[in-house]
């Protein structure tokens, strides 16, 4: 097992909270895994490396219905998921406004550990 290296932990995603993009409104994928500095998306195509996007998605807090969070995010890893059609995709979080900031420090803190 290897040691850890990000900053945050990434948290477990509970169900599937399904990505969009904001530029295009198509569907990207689902959240994987979660933390303060970025996610997991399990995308339904690859993405272009080292790209940057604005995404959309309901964070599964006890606003997240009714408020969407925006995200900025940066493409810094990807691999085939054991599913056909289907990429992992490692992404860093860039300029979060302090409400999106506020709401990930208090999923993450709530949410049980990632194994």
């Amino acid at each position: 097992m290897g040691i850890e290296s990000r900053r945050q932990p990434r948290r477990a995603v509970p169900g599937m909270v399904t990505v969009f993009d904001t530029i295009s409104e198509e569907t990207v994928g689902h959240l994987g895994n979660l933390s303060v500095g970025g996610m997991l998306l399990v995308a339904s195509r690859s993405l272009p490396d080292d790209a940057l996007f604005q995404f959309r998605f309901n964070l599964p807090d006890d606003i997240g219905a009714a408020q969407p969070l925006e995200v900025g995010a940066h493409v810094l890893w990807q691999a085939r998921a054991g599913a056909p059609g289907q990429s992992w995709i490692g992404m860093r979080f860039l300029g979060l406004s302090p409400d999106a900031l506020r709401r990930l420090r208090n999923w993450a803190e709530l949410a049980p550990a990632h194994p």
